[in-house]
């Protein structure tokens, strides 16, 4: 008996690793999501080695060069304090990877656990942060995010929190989702049956079988994230000058658009390649977590 479990376990094997190589192959043939790898890559790169690419410094300001041209000495101009705009765009890559690991961070975890604890103890519980879940979701999340940072004060840190306040909700949604799915199923109802505690039940055997879907949520909230946090910077809520981020960039520089091109048109590239290259790497990790994708030739 110990001999054929063995066959079969190492038969076993060999099926489940084809089955993600079949899955990145896939991925190493899509050059689309290749191309959302290379682009989030660089804006990591970006922005942990800002300090040393930078030809400038972001902040600092030279009148002399003021709304200079595309150039050998500033490759992508200056702005109206004479500040060079590439070096605040590669700055600004520091800001904007920060406000989504934060926001992104921070919703996954409160939404997540609010979830698996409406999901799996029901009840009272689960009518409250339900209910808590739809009174958020009733609301346009921009128009939210923008009542609750003007309430804040305008600043990068409340515009952070503004959108952890909006984006919690669909973590929570699809969380209890799941949970729902998983709790009577057998493995659970033999670990309650053995008696496990719930918390035990929870952590070690609903929360890991749970997980794909919400990182395959997060990965695609990316994108929105960047572009929400650049809208509230643009209309005043969010960074303030002289602050290089995109959104505020592209506020201040709409002003000169008719005669200095260049001032918005290299922070809005910017917000555009990285929106694309987080939804080309959320598709990509979609096809890898996502079972019915993983089938087929």
């Amino acid at each position: 008996m110990r001999l054929l479990t063995r066959e079969s376990d190492t038969e076993r094997r060999p099926r489940v690793e084809s089955e993600w190589n079949r899955s990145l192959r896939k991925i190493r043939k899509n050059r689309l999501a290749l191309f959302g790898f290379f682009i989030v890559g660089l804006l990591v790169f970006m922005a942990v080695f800002a300090p040393l690419i930078a030809p400038y410094s972001p902040t600092k300001m030279s009148l002399r060069d003021r709304l200079s041209p595309p150039g050998v000495s500033h490759l992508f101009g200056t702005d109206d304090a004479g500040r060079d705009i590439l070096s605040r765009v590669i700055y600004g890559s520091r800001i904007t990877l920060r406000i989504c690991l934060l926001v992104v961070g921070l919703t996954l975890g409160i939404g997540t656990l609010l979830g698996v604890l409406s999901g799996y103890i029901g009840g009272w519980i689960d009518e409250m942060i339900m209910r808590l879940t739809d009174v958020f979701l009733a609301f346009p999340a921009l128009i939210l995010a923008m009542a609750i940072a003007a309430a804040l004060g305008p600043s990068l840190e409340n515009a952070i929190i503004a959108m952890v306040v909006i984006w919690w909700p669909r973590y929570a949604r699809v969380a209890r989702g799941q949970v729902l799915a998983i709790r009577e199923i057998d493995y659970v109802t033999s670990a309650r049956a053995l008696g496990a505690s719930s918390f035990r039940i929870m952590l070690y055997h609903i929360l890991p079988n749970c997980t794909s879907p919400i990182v395959v949520q997060a990965t695609l909230d990316l994108g929105e994230v960047v572009l929400t946090a650049a809208t509230l910077s643009f209309i005043g809520f969010g960074a303030q000058p002289p602050v290089p981020e995109w959104g505020a960039m592209i506020s201040v520089g709409r002003n000169f658009i008719r005669d200095y091109w260049w001032y918005p048109t290299f922070p809005g590239l910017a917000i555009l390649l990285t929106v694309m290259g987080f939804n080309l790497l959320g598709d990509a990790v979609r096809d890898v977590l996502d079972p019915r994708l993983r089938r087929g030739p």
